[in-house]
């Protein structure tokens, strides 16, 4: 049975660190500068892509309908853009 790991931020900084031998500071910033930039494209509805990796972008999704799970009434789920990531070739094929 393979055990589920959630990697949280500090251990993502800590991990950085150690695979990259800079210091855990170094990599702090590099990952804000890292998220900064990506939500900076998303914002201006950009795509980033990190060929092999991934490319996160910005999707719209149309209105629905829903059903209120209290009342039961159903109700209209406006429409909205919301960020997707979607997962490149390379990475795909590792984690098979």
């Amino acid at each position: 049975m393979e055990r589920s790991f959630l990697m949280n931020k500090k251990e993502l900084i800590e991990d950085m660190a150690k695979e990259s031998g800079l210091s855990r500071g170094n990599c702090e910033k590099a990952l804000s500068a890292f998220q900064d930039s990506v939500i900076g494209a998303l914002k201006k509805s950009d795509s980033v892509t990190l060929v092999g990796f991934g490319t996160f972008k910005v999707v719209s999704r149309a209105s629905r309908q829903g059903r209120n799970p209290s009342t039961g009434e159903t109700l209209t789920i406006a429409a909205r853009k919301v960020a997707k990531f979607v997962v490149g070739k390379t990475l795909k094929d590792i984690i098979k």
